[in-house]
């Protein structure tokens, strides 16, 4: 049933939570929200550095326990967003799945490779094309597949040259949605 409540899930194995990661977190729960959808941290340490303030957001929920754990009993409706699948995330597939999970942020060194891990334990896998994004791009992209908008109908803009002051200017090795303004979406 498309109409049920999708829930988007980044798993944060990681035991800090860097000013960037919360920035997106804060996008991606309020873009969910709105869209009337969950978003859920998962896999997150009980003593992770997430201020109040952001617990707060409208849309941000935060579990302890992993993927695994909270969706055991209904892992043919969970997604794995995951590079290396061989199908690319439709929107038919709204009908198939619940919960869209995101392999998120590692804190390990050598890194996890969290993806590959969910794989194993025999969660579906759909790709979101060839390009890596961030996560909140990815989060984004996958919600407006699941509500009906072909993957390769979405405006992208990739490697955006992101202006750091007048003098200075960086690539952003990522895809981003374009937004109404013709500028990459990206967290504020």
């Amino acid at each position: 049933e498309e109409d049920s409540m999708k829930t988007y899930v980044v798993e944060h194995l990681d035991p800090e939570c860097g000013p960037w990661s919360i920035l997106e977190y804060i996008t991606i729960a309020k873009e969910s929200a709105d869209a009337g959808a969950k978003f859920c941290l998962s896999s997150a340490p009980i003593d992770l550095n997430i201020p109040d303030s952001v617990k707060a957001v409208r849309g941000f929920n935060i579990e302890h326990r992993s993927v695994e754990d909270v969706y055991h009993d209904c892992k043919n409706r969970v997604c794995l967003l995951d590079p290396a699948a061989k199908e690319e995330l439709k929107p038919a597939d709204a009908h198939d799945f619940d919960v869209f999970v995101f392999g998120g942020i590692l804190g390990d060194d050598p890194p996890r490779d969290r993806t590959s891990e969910l794989r194993k334990k025999g969660f579906t896998g759909r790709r979101l094309g060839p390009i890596q994004m961030t996560t909140d791009t990815a989060v984004r992209v996958a919600r407006m597949v699941i509500q009906g908008k072909a993957l390769n109908a979405i405006p992208y803009i990739d490697y955006p040259e992101i202006r750091i002051d007048e003098h200075e200017s960086t690539e952003m090795p990522f895809r981003y949605v374009k937004a109404t303004d013709g500028k990459p979406a990206m967290p504020e």
